[in-house]
């Protein structure tokens, strides 16, 4: 981890990963650390589909597993690239589409970059390679170049 941070990362990625609460728990939970709305990639999402998301992605793996690589605070945005990962059990939504469960190890790489107003998660703009894990999976091939 890079520098010193006030915000809480690990309080972050545990809602992502942890088994979360049945009921409107769940939601506080998300509460405590986003706005409602939180504009995700320019999409306004409400804490319920947080929530539901977050279910979708502890769905994905066996048991998520997370390991923090970076992070930097700069005033009201903090940057966080991470990994996250275990074994495929469900369907992982990306771009390309969903991909089904293939029994193997799957890793994201991610980096969030996170805008925050009065100490909570206003904004984030989120990248993954996506790709990098569906190649390491043979869930893609490159095609060769046509002349």
């Amino acid at each position: 981890m890079t520098g010193t941070t006030t915000f809480d990362v690990e309080r972050l990625l545990q809602l992502w990963s942890d088994p979360l609460p049945h009921g409107p728990a769940a939601e506080d939970a998300f509460r405590s650390l986003y706005t409602d709305p939180v504009t995700v990639n320019g999409q306004s999402l409400t804490v319920a589909d947080l929530v539901a998301r977050a279910r979708a992605v502890q769905g994905t793996f066996e048991e998520v597993e997370r390991q923090v690589v970076s992070v930097v605070e700069d005033g009201d945005r903090v940057a966080v690239a991470f990994r996250m990962g275990g074994r495929q059990v469900g369907p992982l939504q990306t771009s390309a589409g969903p991909l089904p469960p293939t029994g193997r190890r799957l890793e994201l790489r991610v980096i969030d970059v996170l805008t925050l107003t009065g100490g909570r998660i206003s904004e984030i703009v989120m990248v993954a390679d996506e790709l990098g894990a569906l190649v390491a999976l043979d869930a893609v091939r490159l095609a060769p170049p046509t002349d």
